[in-house]
C-alpha cells in the first residue's frame, strides 16, 4: 500500500518508560478497554496492548492522544477501517 505523505496529519508516537504515550495524527479511535486499545491513523490502524490501558486526553480537532497503562506492544496493520469508530459516533 503506497501513501501520499505529502496529503496527511504528521503521525508520530511518543513513549515514556512504557507508562505513557502521545500518539499525534489518529483519525479515529475504534475501541478501547484496559487491555487494548484500536486507533485509526494515516498510516494504518494501531492496536495497542497492555495492562491498566486508559486514555487520558483526546484532542479530537488535532488527532492528538495520550494514553497512560502498562504498554506491551505496538503493532500496525494496513487495513484502514469503513467508519464507525467512536470519533464518527460521537461527532455525528
Amino acid at each position: 500500500m503506497e501513501y501520499n505523505l505529502e496529503r496527511m496529519k504528521p503521525h508520530t508516537i511518543s513513549v515514556q518508560e512504557r507508562k505513557r504515550m502521545q500518539i499525534t495524527g489518529v483519525t479515529d479511535v475504534e475501541s478501547f478497554d484496559e487491555q487494548a486499545v484500536q486507533l485509526s491513523t494515516p498510516l494504518g490502524e494501531l492496536t495497542i496492548k497492555g495492562l491498566g490501558l486508559h486514555i487520558g486526553r483526546i484532542d479530537v480537532n488535532t488527532g492528538e492522544l495520550e494514553l497512560e497503562g502498562e504498554i506491551w506492544e505496538l503493532s500496525y496493520s494496513d487495513s484502514q477501517p469503513m467508519g464507525g469508530g467512536l470519533f464518527s459516533r460521537l461527532f455525528r
